[in-house]
């Protein structure tokens, strides 16, 4: 699956949002439907989330905080992008590969 191009299409016609903070937000009024981590997201950060909503599916992009940000079409760094509403794209599509 190309993740540039889902993460295009789930903005274009679903509902994202973009951040940590945002994320526990989302997750604690159980909102979030999954939670994609960049790469190089805080271990401790992660290991947090999962163990405090363990039902929110969560992936590991392959891609940095800053790749994941372009592939976004953001001029920041994204860490994290929480997906409240996929749209027409396939992200719920992705394992959940975060332990």
């Amino acid at each position: 699956m190309d993740l540039s191009r889902q993460l295009k299409n789930a903005i274009a016609t679903g509902n994202l949002l973009f951040g940590q903070r945002q994320a526990k937000d989302a997750c604690a009024n159980g909102n979030a439907k999954m939670v994609i981590v960049a790469a190089n997201c805080p271990e401790d950060y992660t290991t947090d989330l999962r163990a405090a909503h363990p039902e929110v599916s969560m992936h590991r992009a392959r891609m940095v905080n800053r790749e994941l940000g372009i592939a976004c079409g953001k001029p920041f760094s994204v860490s994290t992008i929480t997906v409240l509403d996929a749209g027409d794209s396939d992200l719920m599509a992705l394992e959940s590969n975060v332990e």
